[in-house]
This record gives structure tokens, C-alpha cells and sequence, in this order.
């Protein structure tokens, strides 16, 4: 009785401590998704607070407008541009980062006319907490009576989230590429459609132009005396 009131202690301590942890792993995301609609003649800038010695990948994609195309910088929190793209579709940048805010900026002032459809997603690595991961470990005792390994069970849970929020990105980034492909197919059709209308106006007059003249051959018009 008295191992058996050991392992439950163990297993309810277990459960209050990992069941947090994985409650606080998973409520604070560290991958985020945006999109907007950066009107004609506007530049667009967002800002990101960063750690020291983490990463910083962001991703981006003109998912519709005139040309697919816009300008992108990053700038470090001393104001020093990392990156530069000019009038491109798309890109994937990642930056090793200090602590600070860094810019980054969408610029459409190229274009007088266009407004354009912009999906950038952001991800942040190395942004752990100042808590150590461990913490739980000092709290349980007695796990050799356990046959199992907590520490096994915690790398096995990481692995599970990492591996969720990497599938999680991926279907975010092709959802971007489908919704991009369908406003490119949506504008052709509606440029097929057009060309095809003005090309039957202009086979119709074309035709009724070669009626009227075929029928002007084959008129009389010299004028008969009685």
C-alpha cells in the first residue's frame, strides 16, 4: 500500500507539472501569419521585438495585383537594412537577431493604379523563456519505481510539437500558393473572356464588311434606255 500511495503521488505530481508545461508550450505561438492590402502609392511597415541570439524567418507573397510584384526591405534595430528586394513576387529571408525591434516594409509607391494583396508569415526561433525547461524534474522523486522515462515522454512531446507546428506552417504557406494561383486564373479568364468578345465584334465586321463588298461586285449599275 505504502508503494502504491508513492506511484500515485508521483503520477498526480506528473501530471499537474507536465500537463502546464504543455499547456504553456502550446498557448504562446511563435509563428504568425498576416494578410493585407497595401493600396496603390503606400508603403506598409510592421515591427517585430526580438531576443538575442535568436532567429527570425519571415516569408512573403503578392497573392494579388498588377504585375504580382513589390518592394521589401529589413531593417535591424539600429536601422541597418539586411535585405533588400526589389518588385519581386515573393521571398523567404532569416535573420540571426539582437535584442531590439526590427522593421520590415512593404512598399507599393511604384504603382499609381494597382493595389496589391500581400501574405507574410513570421517565425521565431530561440525565443525561450528565461525558465528552464527542467523545472519539473526537482519536484518528482522516486521515478525508479516508474517504468517509464519522464524524460523520454518530454523529448517525445517536443518532438510531436515541433513536428505540428511545422506541418501547421507548411498548409499555411501553400494555402498562400493556392489562393495566389487562383487570382492569376481568375484574372486570366476574365482577360480570355475579354479578348475573346472584341475578337467575335471584330470577326463580325470583318464579315459583313466582305459581304458588302462580294455583293458591290456583282451589282449593275449601268442604266438601261427604252
Amino acid at each position: 500500500m505504502e508503494v502504491s500511495g508513492v506511484v500515485l503521488r508521483v503520477l498526480s505530481v506528473f501530471v499537474a507539472l507536465f500537463s502546464d508545461r504543455f499547456v504553456a508550450g502550446f498557448s504562446q505561438s511563435l509563428d504568425s501569419d498576416f494578410t493585407f492590402t497595401l493600396p496603390p502609392g503606400r508603403k506598409e511597415c510592421f515591427y517585430q521585438t526580438m531576443r538575442k541570439d535568436a532567429s527570425l524567418e519571415i516569408e512573403y507573397q503578392v497573392l494579388d495585383g498588377a504585375g504580382l510584384d513589390v518592394d521589401f526591405t529589413i531593417s535591424s534595430p539600429s536601422g541597418q537594412v539586411l535585405f533588400s528586394d526589389y518588385r519581386k513576387s515573393d521571398g523567404v529571408h532569416t535573420v540571426e537577431t539582437e535584442d531590439g525591434d526590427y522593421m520590415f516594409c512593404f512598399d507599393n509607391t511604384f504603382s499609381s493604379v494597382s493595389e496589391k494583396l500581400i501574405f507574410f508569415e513570421l517565425i521565431l526561433d530561440n525565443m525561450d523563456t528565461d525558465e528552464d525547461p527542467d523545472d519539473w524534474k526537482e519536484y518528482v522523486h522516486g521515478t525508479d519505481i516508474l517504468d517509464m522515462k519522464l524524460e523520454d515522454i518530454m523529448d517525445a512531446m517536443n518532438n510531436v510539437r515541433a513536428r505540428l507546428g511545422k506541418s501547421v506552417q507548411i498548409q499555411t504557406v501553400l494555402r498562400a500558393f493556392e489562393a495566389r494561383d487562383r487570382n492569376l486564373q481568375e484574372s486570366n479568364f476574365d482577360r480570355v473572356n475579354f479578348w475573346s468578345v472584341i475578337n467575335m465584334v471584330a470577326m463580325m465586321l470583318v464579315s459583313a464588311v466582305q459581304v458588302y463588298l462580294v455583293r458591290s461586285l456583282f451589282e449593275d449599275k449601268r442604266k438601261v434606255r427604252t
